[in-house]
């Protein structure tokens, strides 16, 4: 009998992981911990600013930095240790594995070109985002936005898209273990409130955020559907905050959402 696979609607959020079972490797786990603690912000680091970031010891950090080193993903450049682009092969996998991005690029670049606003798609990990595609007309973040960018899900349109996919319980439970960080004034971060716009969200079939992630951004989102009906992704369309009423795109951003569905259900068969 083959094992079960768990849900990835109750998944441990990012950020929170469930006990370590028997065969829990840990030396990968905090290998992997190295890895993700470099970020936008973080992008070259001395060891013990890793340490810091990781709260492993020097000691155990210099292990797992060589080790990377040595392998090729990590770059060591006088006391400072940086990620080389090999590290993209660990997400190219995922990608290519997938097909989302592939088949909604070209979709994305028409609804673009459609509309004159930056489109994405995105999916869900743990309480955050993690956008798979995207074309950018113009810069609307003061952090740039590429493919493997990760946002908290409570303040984006794709990731109340995305939250009103799963059941109550998982919504609950993402929301209790996110951390709801006001970004700008406008983000919501009781937990009650971004319930019922979640529920909102799954009643009308969109979500639109209005300067919650960044100030000046307005962000409107629908689901993209598989074959069967689950939610597989989200897409959106950017705009500013002193443009047009994002609700003028809803319509275009649903046929390109069907689109989609349409030749990722072609792909699957």
């Amino acid at each position: 009998m083959s094992e079960p696979v768990p849900d990835p609607a109750v998944a441990a959020p990012a950020g929170r992981r469930r006990g370590p079972g028997e065969d829990f490797v840990q030396s990968l786990a905090r290998g992997l911990d190295v890895i993700t603690a470099f970020d936008a912000d973080h992008g070259s680091m001395t060891l013990s600013q890793v340490a810091a970031r990781t709260g492993l010891s020097r000691a155990t950090v210099r292990r797992l930095l060589l080790t990377l080193v040595e392998l090729g993903y990590v770059r060591l450049t006088g006391t400072s240790f940086s990620l080389t682009p090999q590290v993209l092969r660990l997400g190219t996998a995922y990608l290519s594995g997938m097909g989302l991005p592939q088949v909604a690029q070209p979709h994305l670049e028409r609804l673009s070109a459609q509309v004159g606003e930056s489109t994405s798609a995105a999916v869900l990990d743990g309480a955050e985002i993690v956008y798979v595609a995207r074309v950018a007309t113009r810069r609307l973040m003061t952090v740039g936005i590429t493919v493997g960018t990760r946002f908290p899900a409570h303040a984006t349109s794709m990731g109340r898209v995305l939250l009103a996919a799963l059941s109550d319980e998982a919504v609950a439970a993402h929301l209790d273990a996110a951390a709801l960080t006001p970004l700008t004034p406008h983000t919501v971060t009781e937990a009650s409130v971004l319930r019922d716009r979640v529920e909102e969200t799954r009643r009308q079939g969109w979500a639109l955020v209005d300067q919650e992630l960044e100030l000046g951004l307005r962000s409107l989102a629908v689901p993209l559907r598989d074959a069967h009906g689950a939610v597989v992704a989200a897409l959106n369309i950017s705009t500013s905050a002193t443009g047009p009423d994002p609700l003028t795109h809803l319509e275009a951003l649903r046929e390109t959402a069907a689109a989609v569905a349409a030749d990722l259900a072609l792909t699957a068969g």
